[in-house]
């Protein structure tokens, strides 16, 4: 089991389906749409926010997105 599946067996059944709408979205370059901001202090790190939902993740030239985590925005969301 991957990291994604794993993060997504935290959430809700509406809520995997937001999580796998937003992935494919930035995967497919579609981000208009999306609520997203760089991450303080980090030239490469964004993330995607939609509710209390939050997916961080790096660009990268040559492997496109790199996700780092899935998670319900907390505390401790950010500290990577």
């Amino acid at each position: 089991m991957d990291k994604i599946e794993k993060a997504l067996q935290k959430f809700s059944a509406w809520e995997r389906v937001v999580v796998k709408q937003l992935l494919e979205k930035l995967q497919s370059g579609s981000i208009a749409s999306l609520n997203i901001k760089k991450l303080k202090g980090r030239e490469d790190i964004f993330r995607v926010r939609k509710g209390d939902i939050r997916i961080i993740y790096r660009l990268d030239k040559k492997m496109g997105i790199f996700v780092l985590a899935i998670e319900r925005r907390k505390e401790n969301t950010y500290k990577l």
